[in-house]
């Protein structure tokens, strides 16, 4: 039985939420809490399994919340947020700079068409929760002297990244280790909730020193600048560098899907591709990756050791996709030399 701590300042809210997830046969609320000072102290006593917590709550907000837990009681925490406000969704991203390691909307009510599908998307992240690792902090790396060159490599003109649950912190990891001078664009597909894609880019903004944005259509990619693929829209580039974004089916369950970049990134730049594929659950970007090593491309998966879930990684270590397997830091070493000309 998972055991849950839910904190909303809202006394409806917090009973719909404890009626969502306790009407789970795996899951159990243990406690509530009214603002994030309660949320600290229940944590403390109750030893929950995953803390389901509000961004904006009185006498102690989400994110300071997120951080002393983290530091007394560790435990994966979920944020949740009603408004999609930019002031909600950055605050979001500094609980998850603190250690929160999952976001979305509050589910909307039984009169609302997405009912179902917000009920069914808290309680499966709640239960995908209770058996990740919990990291206390997620510190600023320091940039460090690239590693020697891989052998046999053609020089990276074009980095894809996908990543799921846990991807935000170890992109903000990667991102800030490398060189403003970095001579190639990099893109990025993150599987992440409606109305928080913008908020992510603003956030890897101000904390990594690339250039980071949401990808337009047909833009130009430039060098040193990462795109993020817009929710709901297929990411793809073309041989002389330009975006394509479509909406279309999804691909192994998602929209946007790292295998689909990867693929496009495999056609346009073959040997002088790069793919990374990234902590997550399912097995969204083996496929792709796979694609990417075919075509001659440099293929890394993230480690089992530093991944929250090692689904997606691991789907390529086992079929064979990825050259590299490495932690974050080691990533940014390969990275430095792989695009030296």
């Amino acid at each position: 039985m998972v055991r849950v701590l839910v904190a909303d300042d809202s006394a409806v809210t917090r009973e719909y939420l404890v009626y969502l997830l306790d009407a789970h046969p795996d899951l159990e609320v243990v406690g509530t809490a009214r603002d994030g000072l309660e949320a600290v102290e229940q944590a403390e006593r109750l030893r929950p399994d995953v803390i389901v917590m509000d961004v904006m709550m009185p006498r102690m907000d989400g994110h300071e919340a997120t951080r002393q837990i983290m530091e007394r009681a560790p435990a994966p925490i979920v944020m949740v947020s009603a408004s999609g406000s930019h002031d909600d969704v950055a605050m979001t991203f500094e609980a998850v700079k603190a250690g929160a390691l999952a976001f979305q909307q509050k589910p909307r009510g039984p009169g609302h068409p997405d009912y179902v599908e917000d009920a069914r998307r808290l309680v499966e992240t709640v239960s995908l929760m209770a058996e990740v690792k919990v990291v206390r902090r997620w510190a600023k790396r320091e940039p460090q002297r690239p590693a020697a060159p891989p052998p046999k490599v053609n020089r990276v003109r074009v980095i894809a990244i996908g990543a799921s649950t846990g991807g935000p912190q170890t992109i903000a990891e990667i991102l800030g280790g490398l060189s403003t001078s970095l001579a190639v664009p990099i893109l990025v597909v993150q599987h992440i909730a409606p109305g928080f894609v913008d908020g992510l880019a603003e956030w890897l903004n101000r904390e990594t020193p690339l250039a980071v944005k949401v990808a337009e259509p047909d833009e130009v990619t430039l060098p040193g600048t990462v795109y993020i693929a817009p929710n709901a829209m297929q990411m793809g580039i073309s041989s002389n560098g330009r975006i394509h974004l479509e909406a279309e089916a999804v691909r192994d369950g998602f929209c946007p899907s790292a295998s689909h970049l990867f693929k496009s990134v495999a056609d346009a730049y073959g040997q002088s591709a790069m793919g990374i594929l990234l902590t997550g659950m399912g097995r969204d970007g083996a496929d792709g990756l796979q694609q990417v090593h075919q075509a001659g491309g440099l293929t890394v998966a993230q480690d089992e050791e530093s991944s929250v879930i090692f689904g997606m990684p691991g789907a390529a270590v086992a079929m064979g996709a990825a050259q590299y397997v490495l932690s974050a830091t080691e990533i940014v070493e390969l990275i430095g030399s792989a695009t030296v000309a």
